[in-house]
């Protein structure tokens, strides 16, 4: 009796503080967590660890972790809704973000702004993308997170769109990528401002799909990953995030 009661009064120690690494974004890090695709957060299954964190780079990103350091007892969270931009995700930052407290929190966001803007030139041609509205957006949001807990350790990941696919094949593809690729060096220069850790992924797919005869390995349409391409992604945010303990 009296050594099952000193183990269970060790248990916290033994399992530690942990850390909560929270991931957010549209499809290609929501992976149809909870098995609910699209759906807000609270909608979605939060107990069922068959699908808790999808399929995708996040989940490649926590089994690593949770497998090679189980006694650190780290805790995360996939909250990626698919077909997100930046104003769907500050419309759910209070919750989904600021409310879960994390200690690292990644974002990858900005393909679908880059959709929506272009689907919108039917209606408004000639119009410009505000890209300092934009940039202004994300760091509003970096801000509440940091008022919160200034010691948070964030992961800005660079959106990514290659010529693969429909995507690839569409006669407004070359401006997408333009947008893209600005939005990418928004995000770099936004991590440098923010001492965080940035990861260009349009870089890394840029590199893969040249060196493939068949791109669509690495990306089946241009915007998602193929588990190939979620692997590389999961090995260069854990190789340059190095979560501690």
């Amino acid at each position: 009796m009296l050594l099952a009661m000193a183990l269970l009064l060790s248990l916290p120690i033994m399992w530690g503080q942990g850390k909560r690494v929270l991931f957010i974004g549209d499809s290609i890090t929501d992976g149809a967590w909870g098995a609910n695709n699209g759906r807000p957060s609270k909608e979605r299954n939060h107990w069922d660890w068959n699908h808790i964190f999808g399929h995708g780079y996040m989940a490649d990103c926590a089994s690593y972790y949770m497998s090679r350091r189980p006694m650190q007892d780290y805790e995360f969270l996939n909250r990626g809704i698919s077909g997100n931009e930046l104003g769907d995700l500050e419309a759910r930052w209070q919750e989904d973000v600021v409310d879960m407290k994390p200690d690292v929190l990644s974002v990858l966001i900005g393909t679908n702004d880059a959709g929506h803007y272009l689907r919108s030139l039917s209606q408004k041609p000639g119009q410009p993308f505000d890209f300092a509205a934009w940039d202004a957006r994300y760091r509003r949001l970096l801000d509440r997170v940091r008022e919160q807990n200034p010691n948070v350790l964030f992961v800005l990941c660079a959106p990514f769109v290659e010529r693969v696919g429909e995507v690839g094949k569409a006669p407004d593809y070359d401006q997408r990528r333009q947008i893209v690729c600005q939005l990418s060096a928004l995000v770099r220069q936004m991590a440098r401002d923010y001492d965080a850790v940035f990861l260009p992924f349009d870089k890394m797919f840029d590199k893969l799909v040249r060196k493939e005869p068949r791109p669509d390995y690495w990306i089946w349409d241009g915007i998602h990953p193929t588990p190939a391409g979620h692997r590389r992604m999961a090995e260069m945010w854990i190789s340059k995030v190095n979560l501690k303990p």
